[in-house]
């Protein structure tokens, strides 16, 4: 893939009276990662807690049988659920957590960026969940589906020592 801009050195690039640059033509379905871990809403509120205990996973998304995306939670919105009798269904939000598959990419990056997020839930016209965009710790890039899959295979042979 192409080197994508990184918006943060440069928040304003939108602004000036410039061509676009080559990041403008990419698109948040460009750089989602595809195969995030979702939840079902009967998912225990425990199960979510203990996910929150690995420091990379910043959402959890819970997903209707048909594929809708119900809600994603933060560990702030954890906060708000007292105890394990919450469903997790009641729990987060979509509002300024979901963006579309056709969203500029420079545009999801820098609401991210101000919002202080690095997670955007990638949902289609219908509010299915379609990807996860997942910007790097660092700001430099975003997650990928093969970065994933490696993250999974070392946590799998951790295990298995």
């Amino acid at each position: 893939m192409t080197h994508v801009h990184d918006v943060r050195r440069d928040p304003q690039h939108h602004e000036r009276d410039e061509p676009p640059d080559l990041a403008m033509a990419f698109l948040v379905s460009d750089a989602m990662i595809t195969i995030p871990k979702v939840h079902p809403p009967d998912v225990a509120l425990d199960e979510i807690r203990a996910l929150f205990e690995d420091d990379h996973v910043l959402m959890a998304l819970i997903v209707a049988a048909d594929g809708r995306l119900l809600t994603t939670i933060d560990r702030t919105d954890l906060l708000a659920a007292g105890s394990g009798s919450t469903p997790v269904s009641q729990l987060g939000t979509l509002a300024g957590r979901t963006v579309g598959p056709s969203t500029n990419l420079s545009s999801a990056t820098a609401k991210l960026l101000r919002d202080g997020k690095r997670r955007l839930a990638v949902v289609d016209g219908h509010g299915r969940l379609v990807g996860l965009l997942c910007l790097k710790r660092d700001g430099t890039g975003f997650c990928t589906d093969e970065g994933v899959r490696a993250r999974a295979a070392q946590l799998s042979a951790a295990a298995g020592r």
